[in-house]
């Protein structure tokens, strides 16, 4: 009797909950996600505070609170406890509304995304995700690209000159970015076949992780999500040596706040959208366990560990390019948009459709030799773009427009006056 009670748990934790276990579920996911994530938003401030001292050789946050823990916490009080002001001739609805337009879609975003294997229990198996959405992937591009609304509407509302140009700078980047962006993940859809972010889990633990099977995609991913969330060298909205401070010039207080608020969410969503395309989601590397048998508490625990960990390297990413890279110029940015990226994502997406299809009709299996197959080719097609076609010239935005015999004259035009002036001082 105890086997066969036992058998029919296990049985019962591997089947779908009733409605009324999903929606509870559902509500504790909820809550637990946006705990994490704004607990999470807090500390990397404060993890971007103490890497830059790290990186810049001087001492981080360290007082308040045991290793400066509590500095977060100090800083919010802070920013609650500030006066508002409000600009004479601003659109006072627009001006208040415009923070949570900013904030919220990066939150929304989460709803999607598969932190960990199917948790089973005595009521049901209960799926590691808010909303399992069948459409997830266009879900997380369509709410991603409602931020820029928030942007747009903090510098035009503001009624100031500088906000407004930083508006509009963070609306043209966004809204170029995002075109690449979304090409770059079709060549993902491309190789999964469905557009649901568990399936795109299961596809890269039977033939790998896409990060090896579509590295110009990746990439391409990668710099376009620096684009999106304005960080450094892409962050010329902000610009604070040229706008002040961009579209929350006048802002205060904790509607401040919310800016960088949703950028470091922005973050942290980029950082886990990146790792379930090309990471895996949650799989665990070098194992099959985590992807065969019965779902079990344990390997609930373990694929949300390996979730966490490699969200949390992107993150460190990130801020280290933060403190590593100067900013680009304006028209740097836009050209390395428009006249690089896109073209090449229209060209990798061609490739990729061509080679999915021959290796179909060729009949190979969905496994691990069609990933090897895939891996073959990307590395020749990043050899040939990055070691032969770039070489740190075509790629880069950073490159100069002038030929090497004009940039020649141009320095002996400048040795020459070198010269005369220290001439004429003697």
């Amino acid at each position: 009797m105890t086997h066969v009670a036992l058998f029919a748990l296990d049985a019962t934790s591997q089947m779908d909950p009733t409605t009324g276990v999903f929606l509870i579920a559902s509500v504790i996911k909820m809550i637990a996600i946006f705990t994490l994530v704004m607990v999470g938003v807090a500390y990397t401030t404060f993890a971007e505070r103490r890497i830059s001292a790290w990186i810049q050789d001087r001492h981080g946050p360290n007082r308040v609170g045991p290793l400066g823990l509590f500095q977060v916490l100090a800083d919010g009080v802070k920013n609650l406890m500030k006066e508002e002001t409000y600009p004479g001739d601003a659109n006072l609805t627009l001006f208040i509304l415009a923070p949570a337009i900013a904030f919220i879609p990066a939150m929304l975003t989460w709803a999607v995304i598969p932190f960990a294997s199917p948790l089973p229990t005595p009521w049901g198996r209960i799926d590691m995700v808010v909303a399992d959405l069948p459409v997830g992937f266009l879900f997380t591009l369509a709410i991603s690209s409602i931020g820029v609304y928030g942007l747009a509407l903090a510098g035009w509302s503001s009624n100031n000159k500088y906000a407004l140009l930083g508006g509009l700078r963070a609306s043209a980047q966004m809204i170029s970015y995002e075109i690449a962006m979304g090409m770059s993940t079709v060549c993902v859809l491309l190789l999964s076949g469905n557009v649901h972010l568990t399936e795109i889990i299961k596809q890269q633990s039977t033939m790998g992780w896409n990060v090896f099977l579509l590295s110009i995609a990746f990439f391409l991913f990668l710099i376009a999500a620096f684009a999106e969330t304005n960080r450094v060298p892409f962050d010329l909205p902000e610009a604070e040596s040229e706008l002040i401070a961009g579209y929350h010039t006048e802002y205060s207080a904790m509607k401040f706040s919310m800016f960088p608020i949703s950028e470091y969410a922005g973050m942290i969503t980029a950082s886990a959208m990146l790792v379930t395309l090309f990471f895996g989601g949650w799989d665990i590397p070098f194992t099959q366990w985590d992807n065969t048998g019965e779902f079990t508490v344990l390997k609930t625990l373990l694929t949300f560990a390996s979730f966490a960990v490699k969200t949390l390297f992107w993150v460190f990413f990130y801020i280290w390019i933060r403190w590593t890279l100067p900013r680009f110029r304006y028209d740097q940015l836009m050209s390395l948009g428009w006249k690089v990226m896109l073209p090449i994502a229209l060209a990798y997406v061609t490739v990729i459709a061509t080679l999915v299809l021959a290796l179909d009709m060729a009949g190979l299996p969905r496994d691990w030799r069609f990933g090897g197959a895939m891996f073959a080719v990307n590395a020749v097609l990043v050899v040939l773009l990055f070691f032969v076609l770039d070489r740190g010239r075509i790629v880069s935005p950073a490159y100069s427009r002038l030929d090497k015999a004009a940039v020649a004259r141009l320095r002996a035009v400048t040795a020459a006056r070198a010269a005369l002036t220290t001439g004429e001082g003697a």
